[in-house]
């Protein structure tokens, strides 16, 4: 099955907001013990795709 992409564009204050709604729910997962994985490699896409513009 092929993944499908989606581009959206943000401003920096939503991409700043983005990015700290993930980690704190980040931080929910880490309180009840589950992975972050996952989570982890979307919040360095963000950032990694913030950094570029």
């Amino acid at each position: 099955m092929k993944e499908k992409k989606v581009k959206m564009k943000f401003t920096d204050f939503e991409c700043n907001l983005l990015i700290n709604g993930i980690f704190e729910w980040r931080n929910m997962l880490l309180a009840d013990g589950k992975p972050t994985e996952d989570v982890d490699a979307l919040i360095l896409k963000i950032i990694k795709k913030s950094e570029g513009k």
